[in-house]
């Protein structure tokens, strides 16, 4: 396998890791500060095994990181910067939504 190949596969990784509205929810509140698990539980709604997968997915991306202290486990970004792609993004669905509104005008 080439080195552009392997780089690429390892960028599809991270961005299937981040393809999922919960899993994006809660790397833009852990931009915010680390939170603990059972924050992210109540932020996100969902049950804790459910939320548990989901941080797994992140962390085997080496997107979060996870600290145990006790009997809690603390999430934090790994590299913020992550976000900026986020940005990007909602730059190009603003994009999209302006078009969509120039075809019914």
């Amino acid at each position: 396998m080439s080195d552009i190949t392997r780089k690429t596969e390892a960028r599809a990784e991270i961005l299937k890791a981040m393809a999922h509205p919960a899993r994006l929810f809660m790397m833009e509140e852990l931009a915010k500060g680390e939170r603990c698990v059972c924050e992210l539980r109540e932020m996100v709604g969902s049950d804790l095994s459910t939320v548990s997968k989901h941080l797994s997915v992140l962390r085997n991306a080496g997107l979060v990181e996870m600290d145990k202290r006790g009997p809690q486990v603390f999430y934090s970004l790994t590299t913020p910067c992550i976000l900026k792609f986020v940005d990007c993004i909602d730059a190009v669905v603003r994009s999209n939504a302006r078009k969509q509104l120039e075809l019914v005008q």
